[in-house]
């Protein structure tokens, strides 16, 4: 049995200000929250890894194979109003960010749905907001924002990417493990960023911390 909510996902509004997007608290419920991060391995640096580069628990592998099945991307397609039957997909893991992360920035136009889901618990670490993802109404002021998505509880955001889709979060040092999943604008765009993803994770392995 899956441990992704797709009834809440369904049901879920979809907000337009500042742009088009779909925020699912515990998208994993609690109960299932903690048992995936307790199979989730330590990433000690920043950077995203497909999960075939990972040492994944059973439930964790089964939560990221279920995030890219039909389901998921059927509801997807479904609330966004968007036909994504022949959209690849690309999905990796980050565990860890640093300084160099959070600056505002739209994504890249291979990309035509980015997909968050946010696995950390709801710890004084973001009490501050350091960390926790902005939706921005432009591309010059962090604090001009219309939502703030902190980066706990299981979380799902969906958005739909585009030149107006600002986006980024105050600076936050430490864990912080999200999945994000994509669905691609061409097959050749998805090859080329998840080989640029796995050449990054085997750097990194290889690389002292």
């Amino acid at each position: 049995m899956s441990v992704l909510d797709l009834a809440a996902l369904r049901a879920a509004p979809v907000a337009t200000d500042p742009f088009v997007h779909v925020v699912v608290p515990n998208f994993v419920p609690p109960d299932s929250l903690r048992a995936v991060v307790a199979e989730l391995p330590t990433l000690a640096k920043r950077g995203s890894i497909p999960p075939s580069a990972l040492s994944l628990g059973p439930l964790a592998r089964a939560m990221v194979a279920d995030m890219q099945g039909p389901e998921m991307r059927a509801a997807i397609a479904e609330k966004l109003g968007l036909n994504l039957d022949d959209a690849p997909s690309m999905l990796t893991l980050r565990g860890w960010t640093d300084e160099r992360d959070g600056r505002i920035h739209v994504d890249s136009r291979a990309k035509r749905v980015t997909i968050l889901l946010y696995l950390n618990p709801d710890t004084a670490d973001w009490a501050n907001h350091e960390g926790c993802l902005r939706l921005l109404r432009g591309p010059d002021d962090l604090e001009d924002y219309a939502a703030e998505v902190p980066p706990v509880n299981g979380t799902l955001l969906v958005f739909p990417n585009g030149p107006t889709a600002w986006h980024g979060h105050r600076q936050f040092i430490g864990r912080r493990y999200t999945i994000q999943l994509n669905y691609m604008t061409t097959d050749g765009m998805a090859r080329y960023e998840l080989g640029r993803h796995h050449l990054s994770a085997l750097w990194k392995r290889l690389t002292p911390a």
